[in-house]
């Protein structure tokens, strides 16, 4: 049995809709929608969703957990939210929001404009951070890593875009004789 897919959802501060293979979670911040595996099926169970499985077949054993686990993410987005954060580093470089799009001056010879997706809300407190907030995880997740693919850090002196918690390993530079 699946540690994971065992487990029971918690689903006491939104709304939980089964219809076939379709689920639809709506909560204070939004409304998520997917549609589960043939083989896996979904329960509700009061305030619990109850996530099981037809067989012990490997690809259902795998399905099992990942299913609990995106209706987890989507409970927890619609209530909660998700955010990352980038830091931009280096002389000059910085970030502001211009309308919704994100403008950024990184150490190319020419700006880059960044437009993300309408689910996804950017904000710069300050020109070297970046905040990402939304709802669907994995969206934030895929709009954090494209931003930092513009300019990833580089290894001699740290100079880049770069998670908040992310810690870059610099290496040694030539030295003399």
């Amino acid at each position: 049995m699946s540690r994971i897919g065992k487990n029971p959802v918690n689903i006491k501060d939104v709304t939980f809709t089964k219809d076939g293979q379709n689920i639809k979670v709506k909560g204070k911040l939004g409304e998520l929608e997917m549609t589960v595996h043939p083989n896996i099926n979904v329960e509700v169970d009061g305030d619990q969703v109850l996530v099981k499985r037809e067989n012990d077949q490997k690809e259902n054993r795998a399905l099992h957990g990942l299913t609990r686990a995106l209706i987890q993410n989507m409970v927890t987005g619609v209530s909660e939210g998700y955010g990352k954060t980038l830091d931009i580093v280096g002389v000059g470089y910085k970030a502001e929001l211009k309308e919704n799009s994100l403008f950024l001056n990184i150490g190319y010879s020419h700006p880059i404009y960044f437009m993300p997706p309408k689910e996804i809300s950017l904000e710069v407190p300050v020109p070297t951070q970046i905040k990402i907030s939304g709802i669907d995880k994995e969206l934030v997740g895929l709009v954090a890593a494209k931003i930092r693919s513009i300019r990833k850090p580089e290894p001699y002196k740290g100079k880049g875009i770069k998670y908040s918690n992310e810690v870059i390993v610099k290496k040694a530079g030539k030295t003399a004789k």
